[in-house]
Protein backbone atom coordinates (compact mmCIF):
# COMPACT_ATOMS: atom_id res chain seq x y z
CA UNK A 1 0.00 0.00 0.00
CA UNK A 2 1.36 3.42 -0.94
CA UNK A 3 1.49 5.91 1.90
CA UNK A 4 0.75 9.38 0.60
CA UNK A 5 2.32 12.34 2.38
CA UNK A 6 -0.11 14.77 3.93
CA UNK A 7 0.05 18.37 2.80
CA UNK A 8 -2.21 20.71 4.79
CA UNK A 9 -4.55 22.43 2.37
CA UNK A 10 -4.29 25.81 4.10
CA UNK A 11 -0.52 26.07 3.63
CA UNK A 12 -0.63 24.89 0.05
CA UNK A 13 -3.48 27.21 -0.84
CA UNK A 14 -1.59 30.16 0.66
CA UNK A 15 1.50 29.20 -1.34
CA UNK A 16 -0.36 28.77 -4.64
CA UNK A 17 -2.40 31.96 -4.25
CA UNK A 18 0.70 33.92 -3.26
CA UNK A 19 2.57 32.75 -6.36
CA UNK A 20 -0.32 33.60 -8.66
CA UNK A 21 -0.77 37.02 -7.06
CA UNK A 22 2.92 37.81 -7.38
CA UNK A 23 3.03 36.52 -10.96
CA UNK A 24 0.18 38.88 -11.95
CA UNK A 25 1.91 41.92 -10.48
CA UNK A 26 2.91 44.63 -12.94
CA UNK A 27 5.54 46.04 -10.59
CA UNK A 28 9.01 46.14 -12.11
CA UNK A 29 11.43 44.51 -9.69
CA UNK A 30 14.77 46.29 -9.47
CA UNK A 31 17.76 43.99 -9.17
CA UNK A 32 20.13 44.19 -6.22
CA UNK A 33 23.80 43.77 -7.08
CA UNK A 34 24.97 41.11 -6.81
CA UNK A 35 23.46 37.67 -6.27
CA UNK A 36 26.77 35.82 -6.10
CA UNK A 37 28.98 34.95 -3.14
CA UNK A 38 32.17 32.86 -3.21
CA UNK A 39 33.48 30.90 -0.24
CA UNK A 40 36.55 28.67 -0.07
CA UNK A 41 35.96 25.57 2.08
CA UNK A 42 39.07 23.42 2.06
CA UNK A 43 39.51 22.30 -1.54
CA UNK A 44 35.99 23.35 -2.47
CA UNK A 45 35.18 26.66 -4.08
CA UNK A 46 31.53 27.23 -3.22
CA UNK A 47 29.49 29.85 -5.06
CA UNK A 48 26.14 30.79 -3.55
CA UNK A 49 23.62 31.83 -6.20
CA UNK A 50 20.64 33.99 -5.30
CA UNK A 51 17.35 33.16 -7.03
CA UNK A 52 15.14 35.78 -5.35
CA UNK A 53 12.77 35.87 -2.40
CA UNK A 54 9.29 34.61 -1.62
CA UNK A 55 6.94 35.53 1.21
CA UNK A 56 5.99 32.89 3.78
CA UNK A 57 3.28 33.70 6.28
CA UNK A 58 4.08 33.21 9.95
CA UNK A 59 0.76 31.37 10.28
CA UNK A 60 2.31 28.51 8.30
CA UNK A 61 4.39 27.58 11.35
CA UNK A 62 2.86 24.70 13.29
CA UNK A 63 3.50 23.14 16.70
CA UNK A 64 4.51 26.40 18.36
CA UNK A 65 2.56 29.03 20.26
CA UNK A 66 1.90 32.16 18.14
CA UNK A 67 3.13 34.32 21.01
CA UNK A 68 6.49 32.56 20.95
CA UNK A 69 6.67 33.10 17.18
CA UNK A 70 6.02 36.81 17.65
CA UNK A 71 8.75 37.14 20.29
CA UNK A 72 11.31 35.32 18.15
CA UNK A 73 10.47 37.31 15.03
CA UNK A 74 10.69 40.59 16.94
CA UNK A 75 14.26 39.71 17.88
CA UNK A 76 15.08 38.33 14.43
CA UNK A 77 14.35 41.48 12.42
CA UNK A 78 13.15 39.49 9.41
CA UNK A 79 11.56 41.78 6.79
CA UNK A 80 7.81 41.24 6.74
CA UNK A 81 4.92 42.77 4.82
CA UNK A 82 1.30 41.89 4.21
CA UNK A 83 2.30 38.88 2.12
CA UNK A 84 4.56 37.36 4.77
CA UNK A 85 8.15 37.01 5.87
CA UNK A 86 10.93 37.53 3.36
CA UNK A 87 12.43 34.14 2.56
CA UNK A 88 15.43 33.65 0.28
CA UNK A 89 15.82 30.98 -2.37
CA UNK A 90 19.45 29.92 -2.86
CA UNK A 91 21.35 27.40 -4.97
CA UNK A 92 25.00 26.37 -4.68
CA UNK A 93 27.67 25.70 -7.27
CA UNK A 94 30.63 23.69 -5.99
CA UNK A 95 33.91 23.42 -7.86
CA UNK A 96 36.12 20.53 -6.75
CA UNK A 97 39.17 20.40 -8.97
CA UNK A 98 37.76 20.55 -12.49
CA UNK A 99 34.38 19.11 -11.50
CA UNK A 100 31.34 21.38 -11.22
CA UNK A 101 28.30 20.32 -9.19
CA UNK A 102 25.20 22.49 -8.87
CA UNK A 103 22.94 21.76 -5.90
CA UNK A 104 19.38 22.88 -6.64
CA UNK A 105 18.47 25.23 -9.48
CA UNK A 106 15.91 27.81 -8.33
CA UNK A 107 12.51 28.63 -9.77
CA UNK A 108 13.29 29.73 -13.35
CA UNK A 109 9.96 30.78 -14.96
CA UNK A 110 7.65 28.60 -12.87
CA UNK A 111 6.12 31.46 -10.88
CA UNK A 112 6.28 34.14 -13.56
CA UNK A 113 9.07 36.22 -14.98
CA UNK A 114 8.27 39.60 -13.41
CA UNK A 115 8.38 38.96 -9.66
CA UNK A 116 12.13 38.89 -9.07
CA UNK A 117 12.56 35.11 -9.04
CA UNK A 118 14.47 32.90 -11.45
CA UNK A 119 17.86 34.56 -11.07
CA UNK A 120 20.07 31.48 -10.62
CA UNK A 121 21.03 31.06 -14.27
CA UNK A 122 21.89 34.74 -14.73
CA UNK A 123 23.87 34.81 -11.51
CA UNK A 124 25.73 31.66 -12.53
CA UNK A 125 26.87 33.45 -15.66
CA UNK A 126 27.68 36.59 -13.64
CA UNK A 127 29.93 34.41 -11.48
CA UNK A 128 31.94 33.56 -14.59
CA UNK A 129 30.53 30.11 -15.36
CA UNK A 130 28.93 28.76 -18.50
CA UNK A 131 25.92 26.55 -17.59
CA UNK A 132 27.15 24.10 -20.22
CA UNK A 133 30.20 23.48 -17.99
CA UNK A 134 28.14 22.00 -15.13
CA UNK A 135 28.84 18.27 -14.79
CA UNK A 136 26.14 17.29 -12.29
CA UNK A 137 22.97 18.81 -10.88
CA UNK A 138 21.95 17.38 -7.53
CA UNK A 139 18.42 18.10 -6.31
CA UNK A 140 17.61 18.07 -2.62
CA UNK A 141 13.98 17.44 -3.53
CA UNK A 142 11.43 17.89 -6.31
CA UNK A 143 9.67 21.12 -5.36
CA UNK A 144 9.43 23.82 -8.08
CA UNK A 145 11.74 26.29 -6.32
CA UNK A 146 14.51 23.70 -6.43
CA UNK A 147 14.12 22.05 -9.84
CA UNK A 148 12.32 24.38 -12.27
CA UNK A 149 15.70 25.94 -13.02
CA UNK A 150 16.66 22.78 -14.89
CA UNK A 151 15.11 24.55 -17.91
CA UNK A 152 16.03 27.89 -19.43
CA UNK A 153 13.59 30.61 -20.53
CA UNK A 154 13.00 28.76 -23.81
CA UNK A 155 12.18 25.50 -22.04
CA UNK A 156 15.45 23.89 -23.12
CA UNK A 157 17.89 22.11 -20.78
CA UNK A 158 19.79 24.82 -18.94
CA UNK A 159 22.62 22.38 -18.22
CA UNK A 160 22.96 20.28 -21.40
CA UNK A 161 26.04 18.37 -20.26
CA UNK A 162 24.85 17.57 -16.76
CA UNK A 163 23.51 14.42 -15.18
CA UNK A 164 20.59 15.23 -12.87
CA UNK A 165 20.44 13.38 -9.56
CA UNK A 166 17.15 12.96 -7.68
CA UNK A 167 16.39 10.54 -4.85
CA UNK A 168 14.37 7.51 -5.84
CA UNK A 169 11.78 8.25 -3.16
CA UNK A 170 11.08 11.78 -4.41
CA UNK A 171 11.15 10.69 -8.06
CA UNK A 172 8.69 7.87 -7.34
CA UNK A 173 6.22 10.33 -5.85
CA UNK A 174 6.61 13.56 -7.82
CA UNK A 175 7.11 12.08 -11.28
CA UNK A 176 4.26 9.60 -11.03
CA UNK A 177 0.95 10.83 -12.55
CA UNK A 178 -0.88 8.50 -10.19
CA UNK A 179 0.41 10.48 -7.23
CA UNK A 180 -0.91 13.66 -8.78
CA UNK A 181 -4.44 12.31 -9.10
CA UNK A 182 -4.59 11.42 -5.42
CA UNK A 183 -2.80 14.50 -4.05
CA UNK A 184 -4.66 17.44 -2.45
CA UNK A 185 -5.88 19.84 -5.15
CA UNK A 186 -3.66 22.82 -4.18
CA UNK A 187 -0.55 20.62 -4.52
CA UNK A 188 -1.28 19.21 -7.95
CA UNK A 189 0.29 22.11 -9.87
CA UNK A 190 3.75 20.96 -8.70
CA UNK A 191 3.61 17.51 -10.29
CA UNK A 192 3.37 18.75 -13.86
CA UNK A 193 6.15 21.25 -13.21
CA UNK A 194 8.39 18.46 -11.91
CA UNK A 195 7.76 16.21 -14.91
CA UNK A 196 8.29 19.08 -17.34
CA UNK A 197 11.57 20.11 -15.70
CA UNK A 198 13.15 16.67 -15.98
CA UNK A 199 11.59 15.62 -19.32
CA UNK A 200 14.52 16.53 -21.61
CA UNK A 201 16.99 14.97 -19.19
CA UNK A 202 14.92 11.78 -19.07
CA UNK A 203 14.83 11.71 -22.88
CA UNK A 204 18.62 12.09 -22.99
CA UNK A 205 19.15 9.38 -20.36
CA UNK A 206 20.55 11.95 -17.93
CA UNK A 207 18.15 11.66 -15.00
CA UNK A 208 19.61 9.40 -12.34
CA UNK A 209 17.29 8.21 -9.57
CA UNK A 210 19.52 7.17 -6.71
CA UNK A 211 18.79 5.01 -3.71
CA UNK A 212 20.16 5.01 -0.14
CA UNK A 213 23.90 4.46 0.04
CA UNK A 214 24.45 4.78 -3.69
CA UNK A 215 27.72 6.54 -4.59
CA UNK A 216 27.33 10.07 -5.91
CA UNK A 217 29.76 12.10 -8.00
CA UNK A 218 32.82 13.97 -6.79
CA UNK A 219 32.92 12.54 -3.27
CA UNK A 220 29.42 13.75 -2.36
CA UNK A 221 27.31 11.79 0.13
CA UNK A 222 23.51 11.97 0.30
CA UNK A 223 22.07 12.09 3.82
CA UNK A 224 18.47 11.04 4.34
CA UNK A 225 16.59 14.08 5.63
CA UNK A 226 13.06 13.18 4.59
CA UNK A 227 10.06 14.88 6.09
CA UNK A 228 9.66 18.03 4.05
CA UNK A 229 9.13 15.67 1.11
CA UNK A 230 9.14 11.85 1.05
CA UNK A 231 12.64 11.69 -0.44
CA UNK A 232 14.25 14.94 0.71
CA UNK A 233 18.03 14.52 0.99
CA UNK A 234 20.88 16.74 2.12
CA UNK A 235 24.36 16.56 0.62
CA UNK A 236 27.63 16.31 2.54
CA UNK A 237 30.73 17.35 0.62
CA UNK A 238 34.25 16.59 1.80
CA UNK A 239 36.56 19.55 1.31
CA UNK A 240 39.75 18.07 2.69
CA UNK A 241 41.80 19.32 5.64
CA UNK A 242 38.94 18.41 7.94
CA UNK A 243 36.51 20.75 6.17
CA UNK A 244 32.98 19.52 5.37
CA UNK A 245 30.03 21.28 3.77
CA UNK A 246 26.44 20.25 4.41
CA UNK A 247 23.99 21.56 1.81
CA UNK A 248 20.75 20.83 3.63
CA UNK A 249 18.01 22.05 1.31
CA UNK A 250 14.74 22.75 3.13
CA UNK A 251 15.65 21.76 6.67
CA UNK A 252 14.81 25.34 7.72
CA UNK A 253 12.26 27.77 6.25
CA UNK A 254 11.87 30.21 9.19
CA UNK A 255 15.41 30.78 10.43
CA UNK A 256 14.42 33.27 13.15
CA UNK A 257 12.18 30.62 14.70
CA UNK A 258 13.35 27.12 13.83
CA UNK A 259 16.91 27.30 15.17
CA UNK A 260 15.66 28.40 18.56
CA UNK A 261 12.64 26.10 18.35
CA UNK A 262 13.51 23.15 16.07
CA UNK A 263 10.20 21.50 16.96
CA UNK A 264 8.35 24.22 15.04
CA UNK A 265 7.11 22.63 11.83
CA UNK A 266 6.23 24.10 8.45
CA UNK A 267 2.66 23.37 7.39
CA UNK A 268 3.81 22.29 3.92
CA UNK A 269 6.03 19.49 5.33
CA UNK A 270 4.75 16.17 4.04
CA UNK A 271 5.55 14.47 7.35
CA UNK A 272 5.96 17.02 10.13
CA UNK A 273 7.31 14.55 12.67
CA UNK A 274 9.99 13.28 10.29
CA UNK A 275 10.90 16.83 9.27
CA UNK A 276 11.39 17.82 12.91
CA UNK A 277 13.53 14.72 13.53
CA UNK A 278 15.68 15.51 10.48
CA UNK A 279 16.10 19.12 11.59
CA UNK A 280 17.18 18.16 15.13
CA UNK A 281 19.60 15.53 13.85
CA UNK A 282 21.30 17.67 11.22
CA UNK A 283 21.55 20.74 13.43
CA UNK A 284 23.11 18.67 16.20
CA UNK A 285 25.54 16.92 13.86
CA UNK A 286 26.54 20.12 12.06
CA UNK A 287 27.12 21.84 15.40
CA UNK A 288 29.03 19.00 17.03
CA UNK A 289 31.24 18.36 13.98
CA UNK A 290 31.80 21.97 12.99
CA UNK A 291 30.46 21.50 9.48
CA UNK A 292 29.85 24.38 7.16
CA UNK A 293 26.16 24.62 6.30
CA UNK A 294 24.42 25.94 3.19
CA UNK A 295 20.66 26.42 3.34
CA UNK A 296 18.23 26.99 0.50
CA UNK A 297 16.05 29.32 2.58
CA UNK A 298 18.58 30.95 4.88
CA UNK A 299 19.34 34.66 4.31
CA UNK A 300 21.61 34.93 1.26
CA UNK A 301 24.29 33.68 0.89
CA UNK A 302 22.98 31.10 3.36
CA UNK A 303 26.47 29.94 4.34
CA UNK A 304 27.68 29.59 7.90
CA UNK A 305 27.66 27.33 10.93
CA UNK A 306 25.26 26.05 13.55
CA UNK A 307 26.03 26.34 17.25
CA UNK A 308 24.24 24.86 20.23
CA UNK A 309 22.39 27.13 22.62
CA UNK A 310 21.23 25.02 25.54
CA UNK A 311 18.72 22.53 24.17
CA UNK A 312 18.33 24.55 20.97
CA UNK A 313 20.57 26.02 18.28
CA UNK A 314 21.60 29.30 16.65
CA UNK A 315 22.68 30.29 13.16
CA UNK A 316 26.15 31.82 12.72
CA UNK A 317 26.46 33.40 9.27
CA UNK A 318 29.88 33.36 7.67
CA UNK A 319 32.06 36.43 7.53
CA UNK A 320 33.00 37.84 4.16
CA UNK A 321 36.49 36.65 3.26
CA UNK A 322 38.75 37.14 0.25
CA UNK A 323 39.40 34.05 -1.83
CA UNK A 324 42.83 32.51 -1.39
Amino acid sequence: MRIRPHYPLAALMIFAVSCVAQARSTHVVQQQVAGVHHQQIGELQVTALFDGVVALGRQQLAGIDPGAVTRLLEHGYVPEDGKGLQTAINAYLVRHGNHLSLIDTGTAQCFGADIGLGQVLGNLRAAGYDPAEVDDVLLTHAHPDHMCGLLDAQGKPAFPKATVWLSQADAAYWLDPTSETTAPQPLRFAFGLARKAVAPYVAAGKLHRFGPGEPLPAGITALDSHGHTPGHVSYLLAGGSGQQLLVWGDIVHFHAVQFARPEAAFEADSDRGAAITSRHRLMAEASDKGWWVAGAHLPFPGLGHVRREGEAFAWVPNEFSPLK
